[in-house]
């Protein structure tokens, strides 16, 4: 179903690709947008037992192209440093496909702990505490992730050896 990488030597780890999830700070949530556009939307993430978490407004773009077709990729980029010399880029990344849906319950109160716990730097538990309990204006929405890859630049495969 989902097709397999042309440069299998680029290939991360499924470890190196996890890796890269859990320490990056943001992606890029694709869909299927209005009148079969697709729409790409930039957010802040959790990669959590083997689940991507996002928040979102009620109501929204996002919210409704979900809505109306739950598949979805989802990207980050972990490294990209420009070598103009080669005029080219020396990068990381990963992409995920999957189904979205909106969390509820102890999934939701779980994820959305882990999102607050990863953007909060050093706020105190009391405040991170208050935030989960008092938000009520959003969606937790979870990839259910069904094919994942990882890549990186040739140049760190070989500086690997």
């Amino acid at each position: 179903m989902f097709r397999e990488m042309r440069r299998d030597k680029q290939l991360l780890s499924i470890e190196d690709t996890v890796a890269v999830l859990s320490r990056c700070t943001n992606g890029v949530l694709a869909c299927s947008g209005d009148e079969g556009y697709p729409y790409a939307v930039p957010l802040s993430y959790v990669y959590l037992n083997g689940r991507i978490y996002f928040h979102s407004a009620k109501a929204g773009h996002k919210i409704d192209a979900i809505t109306r077709n739950p598949k979805v990729s989802f990207s980050v980029i972990d490294e990209d440093k420009i070598v103009s010399e080669k005029y080219t880029t020396h990068f990381r990344s990963v992409i995920a496909f999957g189904k979205a849906r909106i969390v509820e319950g102890d999934e939701r109160l779980e994820s959305f702990a882990a999102l607050v716990d990863k953007y909060s730097g050093n706020q105190p538990e009391e405040a991170k505490n208050k935030e989960i309990s008092g938000c009520t204006q959003a969606h937790i929405i979870a990839i259910d992730i069904e094919h994942i890859t990882g890549k990186e630049a040739i140049e760190f495969v070989k500086a690997k050896g």
